[in-house]
């Protein structure tokens, strides 16, 4: 199959308003709905409403830093672009090592959910070749791969929609003395660690900012899009996170494998409860592919900079994607696939996403007027909220994320005093 030998093959710009929205959208809308809210409510209790608006709250500020930057810059890479842009080489390239190892983690996540959904007693076989399928949808063209992605985010809402309706119909929403009011107070590090856990289901927002050479008319899609996805997804995650606190109660959810499943069941309608599993399946399949969309056009970006094999960075002649880092991510999601668990594959990948989006928010502060400079409050709410919620995860995820980020500054580090810096 004929590939490009050299920059001469770009990528297309294809997506609209709606495209965007719907990457940004599959990505929030992933297994984190179908599974955040039992562990982030072990730390918040009765409290996790409050932790899903300040998860919510920080990932707002930093969709307002990120839609000013991808404007200004409509390339692939994202934070990595921007840090380098903004804050020198070196942020840059820490912004972009963060969002490529914690993604590569959530794509794992996002795997072995499905698997676990769908095939259980079989997680591994059943992850790996959810990859092997997503990837190669990509493969084929980004306007392919935004329309399976608008098709399952169609299919989760139908799904939580349905899941709303058992709990309205249930009649236990009413009964708000469920919660026993808000409960004892969680502490800080609970209540945050719990935001934290929240925001690794937020994060896809920022999805199309990745994305940016591959959106028509950058400039104002890209805040659109951004924008329209996270508030669509953060009145579902209130809605969906509150009514199963209530319907279960905090016990009941904190001890749950499947929340949505255990809801339609105690609201009285077991018929739904394929439906929820259906409707878990879909939405990791659709975070899995924009996962993969985003962390292969960062790799391609980090590649023709030079900070990673430049061979990473080709793109296909015919379908204007980076299929070389494609095929090099796909391969590292199937690896840890087959080492790793979930649970400690979403705790890593809030450290890493929240290092990504700190950089993210630091680049916003150094726009200047002249720019659709975002006000204040945006760049600096977020880069404080994402330094407070990273500082609240275990101290061993910290320690293993302090470690691998530090290695991939030592290899810079390298690179820099041998002189091989990238033309």
């Amino acid at each position: 199959m004929t590939t490009s030998s050299g920059p001469q093959a770009r990528p297309h710009r294809s997506l609209g308003t709606i495209d965007a929205a719907a990457i940004g959208a599959g990505a929030m809308l992933g297994a984190g709905v179908f599974s955040v809210f039992a562990p982030a409510a072990v730390g918040a209790g009765a409290w996790l409403p409050v932790a899903i608006a300040i998860a919510g709250l920080v990932a707002y500020c930093n969709a307002v830093s990120s839609a000013r930057l991808a404007a200004r810059h409509p390339e692939w890479g994202g934070a990595y672009v921007y840090g380098t842009e903004r804050l020198g080489e070196m942020w840059g390239f820490l912004a972009g090592w963060a969002f490529v190892v914690g993604k590569v983690a959530s794509c794992a996540a996002m795997a072995l959910t499905f698997a676990h959904y769908v095939l259980p007693g079989w997680e591994k076989p059943a992850a790996v070749a959810a990859v092997v399928v997503m990837a190669a949808l990509n493969y084929r063209g980004i306007r392919r791969s935004t329309l399976v992605v608008k098709i399952l985010v169609l299919a989760v809402l139908a799904t939580l929609a349905s899941a709303v309706v058992a709990m309205l119909f249930s009649g236990r929403l009413a009964a708000v003395a469920e919660v026993e009011g808000l409960g004892p107070w969680p502490g800080s590090f609970g209540l945050l660690g719990s935001a934290a856990l929240i925001f690794f289901a937020f994060a896809g927002y920022a999805r199309v900012a990745t994305l940016g050479a591959e959106v028509r008319e950058p400039r104002t899609t890209i805040p659109r899009a951004i924008n329209l996805s996270l508030t669509t997804v953060l009145a579902v995650y209130m809605v969906v996170g509150t009514g199963l606190l209530i319907v279960l109660g905090r016990e009941s959810l904190i001890t749950s494998q499947a929340p949505l499943v255990d809801a339609v069941l105690v609201s009285g309608l077991p018929v739904l409860a394929p439906v929820m599993v259906a409707g878990a399946a879909a939405a990791s399949l659709g975070a899995l592919l924009s996962l993969l969309l985003g962390i292969s056009r960062t790799t391609a970006a980090m590649a023709a900079d030079g900070h990673l094999p430049r061979a990473l960075g080709r793109v296909h002649e015919r379908f204007g994607v980076p299929h070389r880092a494609e095929f090099a991510v796909a391969g590292v999601v199937i690896a840890l696939v087959l080492v790793g668990d979930l649970t400690s594959a979403i705790a890593f990948s809030a450290f890493g996403v929240l290092v990504y989006y700190a950089i993210t928010n630091a680049s916003a502060l150094r726009l200047g007027p002249e720019e659709n400079r975002p006000p204040l409050m945006a760049p600096l709410g977020g880069l404080v909220g994402c330094v407070v919620l990273v500082c609240s995860l275990p101290l061993p995820v910290i320690g293993l994320g302090a470690v691998l980020l530090g290695s991939g500054m030592g290899l810079w580090w390298v690179r820099d005093r041998l002189g091989h810096r990238p033309n």
